[in-house]
């Protein structure tokens, strides 16, 4: 700069009129969505930290006569009843005390090691206590957790689960999205309601819809847990996994409950055919200001093993419906791809989150879905919002239905299975319609209030509840009740659709009612294939036995073949 260059100011960084003088780049920064997402620094002592806090207790066992009388630093009578849980029902004391002396750099690098075998993972990860599983993950980074997943899910072929749900409690509309939605592949759709005595008629109409859309979709209504269990004997649902479990005492005891209350609900819905998972997932214990604490994972790691010693075959999990917490710390994003990981590490099911709006950046919704997509997992979404995230009664989705091609285009760049399939508009108006129709006449048999033909044909074109006509909110749930009050069954309902034309649904719906007799669905990871024919794939007999390059689950063949055919690509030769 020459001599008699004038500076641009006196460093003082002020304007003449005094206010401080901005970056342009700064300023076009500001105005990104990432900046509207809540971010703040740790604070270990109140529990706002993901992974590795100063208070997290070293791992520890002592064995004597069979019996675990030391865990974590912690002697049996300082158990609190979690402790007490896990070390009576959870940890294999047989191996627990070799386990615990494996070394946990060499267990997290076997984690990752094509040749060490998942069988012989889980036998030692399932004698482990929630302070060594932790200190074993803590070892891994995001893509060492996406290789140690890519081993170590429970079932072989990976799956995709979605919400079906209306902000009016829509039930034409929801009928109509179940069908569209068992028709791109989900394996499980999970409805839940704006108005709670609603959830009879809009768990009967997504039943209606799915078995439409694909036979074999297994379905689930959110609600009250008395409710959902009742819905569930009466056939019109087939799973439920909103049953949860908590890290810290203090926690349970606000929800009047205990691990062995858990025990004793779960066996209710399994006793009774019904897929049971639990729900759990980071920051639940901070956001009751109950983290005593500990990381998000040290206390996700005890839910995970109260799931275990409860006998029931998988979990939810993933932050869920607190995922802003962790994510609003730093590693937030890593420590819910590691609780899916622990979760598998117990050998059970996992849905793995996914599930709910945590930013309003487009790329940091996409790149949290990522370790579960490219990993694949039991249930990568749990779920995707079938419809618009208006309507999305779980809060909102990672994906929802504006996301239908880009999901599938990733699936087809990157040959990675997504549980999702590309369709035809056509097609899909076809079944919107039929699922439609099905579900006129059951509420016409049954005496309900009529589902109109404009209705209808608003349902079939929809996008959303703002595209319906308007419902008597009061007349369906006098309907709702008139269901429970007259035992209205899914028997009931597979008569009415056979005997006016829809032998198609009522088929599919008798089969998801034999499968829960024979109880095959309830395994591990258990779904019905979806081609019709209600053949169970479980841990059981579609085991991940994934060992490196050529093994495990391959997209490949026809399925592969059918994730290629996006609906907007075109043949070289009509260019």
């Amino acid at each position: 700069m020459s001599d008699d260059t004038t500076p641009i100011g006196d460093g003082s960084g002020q304007h003449e009129q005094g206010e401080p003088k901005r970056s342009k780049r700064f300023e076009a920064l500001d105005d990104r969505a990432i900046t509207e997402d809540g971010f703040v620094n740790e604070w270990p002592e109140v529990g706002f930290v993901a992974m590795e806090s100063p208070n997290d207790p070293d791992p520890s066992v002592t064995v004597e006569d069979g019996e675990i009388v030391e865990m974590d630093g912690k002697t049996r009578d300082e158990f609190d009843f979690i402790d007490r849980f896990i070390a009576d029902y959870t940890i294999n004391v047989d191996q627990v005390e070799d386990a615990m002396a494996t070394d946990s750099v060499e267990f997290a690098r076997d984690l990752v090691d094509i040749n060490v075998s998942r069988k012989e993972i889980v036998k030692r990860s399932t004698a482990m206590t929630p302070a060594k599983l932790v200190e074993v993950v803590n070892h891994l980074d995001v893509p060492e957790i996406i290789m140690a997943m890519k081993k170590m899910r429970a079932r072989g072929t990976p799956a995709n689960q979605c919400h079906v749900t209306s902000v009016e409690d829509n039930v034409a509309q929801i009928a109509a999205d179940g069908a569209e939605a068992a028709y791109r592949g989900f394996h499980e759709a999970e409805n839940t309601v704006g108005v709670a005595r609603m959830a009879p008629l809009t768990a009967l109409a997504q039943q209606i819809g799915t078995q439409c859309g694909r036979g074999g979709v297994i379905t689930q209504c959110a609600v009250e847990e008395a409710t959902e269990l009742e819905l569930g004997m009466r056939g019109l649902t087939g799973y439920a996994e909103t049953v949860s479990v908590y890290g810290t005492e203090g926690v349970f005891k606000d929800g009047d409950d205990t691990p062995w209350s858990k025990a004793f609900l779960a066996s209710g819905y399994a006793s009774r055919g019904v897929k049971m998972r639990y729900t759990s997932g980071a920051g639940s214990e901070l956001n009751m200001g109950q983290a005593e604490g500990k990381s998000m994972l040290y206390l996700e790691a005890r839910c995970i093993l109260v799931t275990k010693g409860c006998g029931v075959q998988g979990l939810q999990n993933g932050g869920i419906s607190c995922i802003a917490i962790p994510t609003s710390v730093p590693a937030g994003v890593k420590e819910v791809a590691a609780e899916n990981l622990i979760t598998m590490l117990a050998d059970l099911e996992v849905a793995s989150g996914n599930d709910q709006t945590f930013t309003h950046s487009d790329k940091r919704r996409t790149a949290r879905m990522m370790p579960q997509f490219l990993a694949g997992t039991d249930f990568i979404f749990s779920g995707y919002s079938s419809m618009p995230n208006y309507d999305d009664m779980f809060a909102g989705s990672t994906f929802d239905s504006g996301d239908y091609d880009e999901y599938n285009v990733m699936q087809r760049d990157l040959q990675v299975e997504g549980g999702t399939r590309p369709v035809e508009e056509e097609t899909v108006l076809e079944y919107r319609e039929r699922a439609v129709k099905a579900l006129q006449v059951v509420f016409e048999e049954l005496g309900f209030p009529p589902i109109t033909d404009e209705e209808v044909e608003a349902a079939i074109y929809a996008d959303g509840s703002e595209d319906m006509p308007e419902r008597s909110t009061a007349a369906d749930i006098e309907a709702a009740e008139e269901l429970i009050d007259e035992n209205v069954t899914g028997a009931d309902v597979v008569t009415i659709l056979a005997e006016n034309g829809f032998e198609d649904i009522a088929e599919n719906l008798l089969g998801i009612l034999k499968g829960r007799i024979a109880g095959d669905y309830i395994q591990t990871s258990g779904v019905f294939e979806g081609d019709g024919d209600f053949e169970v794939l479980s841990a059981v007999n579609d085991p991940n036995e994934y060992e490196g390059p050529g093994t495990g689950h391959r997209l490949d063949g026809e399925d592969w073949e059918e994730k290629k055919k996006i609906r907007f690509a075109v043949d070289p030769e009509d260019i």
